[in-house]
């Protein structure tokens, strides 16, 4: 059986399919389909196409339930980059400042570990995952929910160029096919199917990474959640997750724990000497610029050169106010 003739029909009759339909609409488009120069078209664009009966298939999404009839591949990676150690890190698309922050250093501190990051290229979470991956020069994948040759959200088209030129972007779905909502679940199925460990960094109650988390947890993968705000309903989800028994996170070294993988010790920044007095005080807690100009004994010239050098440095953000490392260290919310 073709599955490529399966994934071509599916995208043909607007179906999600991942078995053989017995019917004579399919008999007959099965006979007529030119797999060759099905093939040669995806070459001469550039993309790729895994069968899930190729030995290169990912081990991983071979063994969940409704396994994809193979992937469609954009990007300079080799496959095999599929079946590496694999985190998911998913969430809220309406993410606050806080998530964005968190999801950005997992990403940036699990890819230097060697871990591949795998999101779904959404707005929220899932870029700022993707973005950090990158920011680290490490692998991530981007699981799609509409064609190979689409990226949706459009706004992340150089987000998807990056991660095409640095990891992969898969779909289950052909060229051609329109994002529907009814598709990105299903997607949600891959991108828990390709890690060993999904991570929910912010979710409402119904969003669609509780769907991810839920998938990983039929499978008998690992999902940890990060503890949110009680009186944020960007945490409801995520800290339902929690009260369920999800494992709770609160350092890239949790997840690494989970691979054997053992985390180097943070690193200082190489910054100027205000701008290390002003790191070695927010160590201890999150602080007010004023805060910080009071127990620093600093001026607001020289306070506001540090904070900013120590913003590029990536060792630490601001939200709603108030400084706080996000570096190799445990997060605070």
């Amino acid at each position: 059986m073709s599955e490529l003739a399966l994934a071509a029909f599916a995208a043909h009759t607007d179906s999600h399919l991942v078995d053989v339909p017995r019917t004579d609409r399919f008999a007959r488009f099965r006979r007529e389909f030119d797999e060759r120069s099905y093939l040669a078209g995806l070459e001469a664009r550039g993309l790729r196409w895994l069968p899930r009966s190729s030995p290169a298939f990912p081990t991983a999404l071979a063994a969940i339930f409704d396994t994809p009839a193979g992937l469609f591949v954009r990007g300079i990676a080799e496959l095999a980059l599929l079946d590496r150690p694999a985190v998911a890190i998913v969430g809220a698309r309406s993410c606050s400042a806080y998530g964005a922050d968190v999801a950005r250093m997992l990403g940036r501190e699990l890819a230097a570990a060697g871990l591949v990051v795998v999101s779904g290229l959404a707005r929220g979470v899932d870029g700022h995952a993707h973005r950090g991956a990158l920011e680290a020069r490490g692998a991530t994948v981007a699981v799609l929910g509409c064609g190979i040759d689409r990226t949706y959200p459009a706004a992340h088209t150089e987000l998807a160029a990056s991660i095409a030129g640095q990891g992969l972007v898969v779909s289950e779905y052909a060229p051609g096919v329109e994002p529907a909502p009814w598709r990105f679940p299903a997607r949600n199925r891959i991108i828990a199917g390709l890690a060993q460990a999904t991570v929910v960094v912010e979710a409402r109650e119904r969003s669609g990474a509780l769907i991810t988390a839920d998938l990983a947890l039929e499978e008998g993968r690992e999902v940890l959640a990060v503890p949110g705000e009680i009186t944020s309903s960007l945490s409801t989800g995520s800290n339902r997750l929690l009260r369920s028994g999800a494992a709770a996170l609160t350092a890239a070294a949790d997840v690494l724990e989970l691979y054997g993988i053992e985390p180097s010790a943070p690193q200082a920044p190489d910054v100027s000497e205000p701008a290390a007095r002003v790191l070695a005080c927010l160590e201890s807690e999150p602080a007010a610029p004023d805060v910080l100009a009071r127990t620093l004994q600093m001026a607001a010239g020289e306070l506001a050169a540090a904070l900013t050098e120590l913003e590029l440095a990536g060792a630490v953000s601001e939200r709603g106010g108030f400084f706080r490392v996000m570096s190799a260290r445990r997060i605070s919310s």
